[in-house]
């Protein structure tokens, strides 16, 4: 089988597209996908079902979205890759994928507490801003895993003037935020959605506000 990389901030075209040409075959094939670790509760679901109709086995790397491109940029091979539409476009710029690309899903920053605990108001920008000063400690994604997330809350809180105040209290995760360790969790955390709802112990406050998402 040909090996041809998507970019799947894109998965819709490329995904069918790897389908397509495996479904010519009568022997069952491995499907290799190289995921930003956001989109591991969506694969959760759609895995198996995805394996029963077809016969092919979806093996899914998961990573952090800095980190899958870097790999692409390196060479690895996949038939499917899940980044960010700007870094598949660099990379399709650079002829390491091909410009084919399809939109999946659109993902924000939103702020998670431990169950149990009062949920601030971050409905502006300006409450937000109050409730990153007034929280005792802040988790967010350790920008130098290649967390995208941690880049933006990064580039928020110097937008917002509080980032000695902020990271003075702050513990980066290192991993995903449903498999960060007990040492990495705050009382408030930054996350994306998809993480906060698979992690027992925190609940979704809300998304930031929009003036402040990518």
């Amino acid at each position: 089988m040909r090996r041809t990389i998507a970019p799947a901030a894109m998965l819709a075209a490329g995904f069918c597209l790897a389908v397509s040409g495996l479904q010519s075959s009568a022997v069952a094939a491995e499907v290799k996908l190289l995921s930003a670790a956001v989109m591991r509760p969506v694969f959760a679901e759609l895995t198996e079902p995805f394996e029963q109709s077809t016969g092919h086995k979806l093996t899914i790397n998961y990573v952090p979205a800095g980190a899958a491109r870097r790999r692409v940029e390196a060479g690895e091979v996949f038939d499917v890759v899940i980044v960010q539409r700007p870094a598949a476009e660099e990379l399709a710029r650079m002829g390491k994928i091909e410009p084919r690309m399809t939109t999946l899903a659109r993902s924000g920053l939103a702020v998670a507490v431990r169950r149990g605990m009062p949920k601030p108001d971050i409905s502006t920008v300006d409450a937000f801003r109050e409730a990153l000063l007034a929280a005792k400690s802040v988790s967010y994604p350790d920008p130098a895993e290649g967390h995208a997330a941690g880049v933006l809350f990064r580039q928020i809180i110097e937008r917002l003037g509080i980032t000695e105040q902020v990271n003075a209290k702050a513990k980066l995760q290192k991993r995903p935020f449903s498999d960060s360790p007990p040492s990495d969790q705050a009382d408030l955390a930054i996350a994306q959605p998809t993480e906060i709802f698979i992690t027992p112990d925190f609940e979704l406050v809300d998304l930031i506000p929009e003036d402040l998402q990518d």
